[in-house]
C-alpha cells in the first residue's frame, strides 16, 4: 500500500487543495482547517446547511498565508463572497481548536472503498487517500494503526457520512441518491476516522503498512 493522494483543507467547509508532501502534528496535517466560517455569536457555519461554501477554495501561500480563490483570506472581496455564500453575518474566523475538526484531526481513505462507492471521491474530503486496498479492507481496520510514510495513525472508527456527499465537488449540484447509496450499501460510513500517534512528514508514494491492533 501507499499514499495516493494528500488533501489540505485550509478553510473548513471549503474546498481544499491536493499537494504532494506534508507535515503532520498530532493536530492533522499542518494547514488544515486553519481558518473556519462563524456567524452570529460565533457559531460555525458549514456547507451542510450552506453547500455554496463549496465553491469557494482555500490553499496556503508559500509563506503559509490562507488563500481563498487565490486572495488573502482577509481581502474584503472574500469577506463578501463568504457573506454571499453562507449569509449576511458570515465571517472568517483564525481558529486552531480541536473543534475545526468534525471528529478527529485525520480522515482517511482507501482506492478500494472508493471504487466500491464509485463517485468522484472528492466528496468524501479525505486528507489521505491509500492505494492498492482491495475493496473494502478499511472496514477492518478500526483498532488498528497505520504507519503512513513517516507519521503512526490510530485508526479509531469509520467515519459516518452527511449531506455533504450528495455535492458534486465541481458543479455543487445536489445528488441525493450519493448519501442513499451509502446508507443503504455502506452502513452510512466510509473512509476512518484516524486520530496521529507520532507525527512526521508525509509524501505522495510513501509506504503505508497496516499495524496489529492494540494490545495483539
Amino acid at each position: 500500500m501507499w499514499i495516493q493522494e494528500l488533501w489540505r483543507y485550509p478553510v473548513k467547509s471549503m474546498a481544499g487543495e491536493r499537494i504532494q508532501r506534508a507535515e503532520v502534528t498530532d493536530g492533522g496535517i499542518v494547514g488544515d482547517r486553519m481558518v473556519l466560517v462563524a456567524g452570529p455569536g460565533g457559531r460555525i457555519i458549514t456547507s451542510r446547511t450552506h453547500p455554496r461554501l463549496l465553491g469557494l477554495r482555500g490553499s496556503l501561500a508559500p509563506d503559509g498565508e490562507v488563500l481563498v480563490n487565490h486572495k488573502p483570506w482577509a481581502d474584503p472581496a472574500i469577506a463578501e463572497a463568504v457573506r454571499v455564500a453562507a449569509g449576511p453575518h458570515a465571517h472568517l474566523v483564525p481558529h486552531d481548536g480541536p473543534e475545526r475538526f468534525d471528529v478527529l484531526p485525520l480522515l482517511i481513505g482507501t482506492d478500494g472503498a472508493f471504487e466500491q462507492l464509485g463517485v468522484d471521491h472528492r466528496r468524501l474530503r479525505p486528507n489521505i487517500v491509500i492505494g492498492g486496498v482491495d475493496g473494502l479492507a478499511e472496514r477492518g481496520w478500526p483498532g488498528h494503526r497505520l504507519r503512513v510514510g513517516g507519521v503512526i495513525a490510530a485508526v479509531a472508527q469509520l467515519r459516518s457520512r452527511c449531506v455533504m456527499t450528495t455535492y458534486d465537488p465541481d458543479t455543487l449540484e445536489q445528488d441525493l441518491s450519493v448519501l442513499r447509496r451509502i446508507a443503504s450499501e455502506f452502513g452510512g460510513q466510509m473512509a476512518l476516522d484516524c486520530g496521529v500517534v507520532s507525527g512526521g512528514w508525509i509524501a505522495v508514494g510513501d509506504p503505508v503498512e497496516l499495524l496489529p491492533a492494540e494490545g495483539v
